[in-house]
């Protein structure tokens, strides 16, 4: 599944990409759970994800504290707070990621998690890289997880395992839906 969605997400048209980000960007910040949220987790979006890059810099003009995962041994993640991405160098993956000398953000104290992922179902369970960073660090969490994808790769059902964690609600540049 991985393959094949690789393969669909590569052939994307450059400006489909460029009009869904748009999209997705302000189904996401239209959100209440995003207007009112102090604390935000992101990623740095890489090669055609939805971007990141214009959230990261909204949320900071709102006066909210924005993090970034923090991968360590073991499939460990750590929230980590910048605020700039001039502070994010390369990590694993090649994926930019805060310095080991950035602000942890407890989970408790995260109000929003915006979750990366290959694609999602209707019912928000999502087929990530992997890795299981995030599948450990959301279980349990409280705050109010969101996926972003392309409405071009939404899947109507997606086989998930135990201890797979589905997002609250996924955003696409035309929808959102599987609101918990």
């Amino acid at each position: 599944m991985r393959k094949q969605l690789g393969e669909e997400i590569a052939i994307l048209p450059e400006d489909y990409i460029s009009d869904s980000d748009s999209g997705i960007f302000l189904r996401l910040v239209s959100l209440s759970v995003f207007v009112e949220a102090r604390n935000i987790m992101t990623y740095h979006s890489v090669k055609k994800e939805p971007d990141t890059i214009k959230i990261f810099k909204t949320a900071l003009l709102m006066g909210k504290t924005v993090s970034f995962p923090y991968c360590l041994k073991g499939g460990i993640m750590q929230a980590r707070a910048v605020n700039s991405l001039n502070e994010l160098k390369p990590a694993v993956l090649g994926i930019p990621a805060p310095p080991d000398t950035a602000p942890v953000i407890a989970p408790d104290d995260l109000d929003l998690v915006i979750v990366p992922a290959l694609t999602y179902d209707l019912t928000g369970n999502r087929i990530g890289y992997g890795g299981g960073y995030y599948d450990r660090y959301l279980n349990g969490i409280r705050a109010f997880t969101v996926g972003l994808a392309r409405e071009r790769l939404i899947r109507r059902e997606l086989f998930v395992e135990p201890h797979d964690i589905p997002v609250k609600c996924v955003v696409t540049e035309e929808r959102i839906f599987a609101q918990r």
